[in-house]
């Protein structure tokens, strides 16, 4: 009983530290290079590849139907990877939601009839 509510937890956050990783990684991806500039950051590819390596080591740290049976959620590699995409979330796109818009274009907003 004991472990499957361990295992399950273990999925659980597991599962949400690569989706907060593939999350980081799109929403990076989204904002046009001049927008890296202006607010002050480093490029967007040194960010896409850093976030890039940290979703791929977030995947590799899947229990075993998924990722790597050898890596851990919790390994170093694992926690560096959490971190950078809490460094992008936390830092670097406010700055860059500041500084200009996505390279999404936006809807635009029309009245009625």
């Amino acid at each position: 009983m004991f472990g499957f509510v361990q295992g399950t937890l273990y999925l659980v956050i597991a599962v949400g530290a690569f989706a907060f990783e593939g999350w980081a990684l799109i929403d990076a991806l989204r904002h046009t290079s001049g927008a890296y500039a202006a607010a002050g950051k480093q490029s967007k590819g040194l960010w896409g590849g850093i976030l890039a390596g940290a979703t791929a080591i977030g995947f590799l740290a899947l229990p075993y139907p998924f990722g790597s049976p050898r890596l851990s959620a919790f390994g170093i590699l694992g926690i560096a990877a959490v971190a950078a995409a809490g460094i992008y979330a936390a830092s670097v796109r406010p700055a860059l939601r500041s500084a200009g818009p996505t390279s999404r274009p936006r809807r635009e907003q029309r009245g009625g009839w």
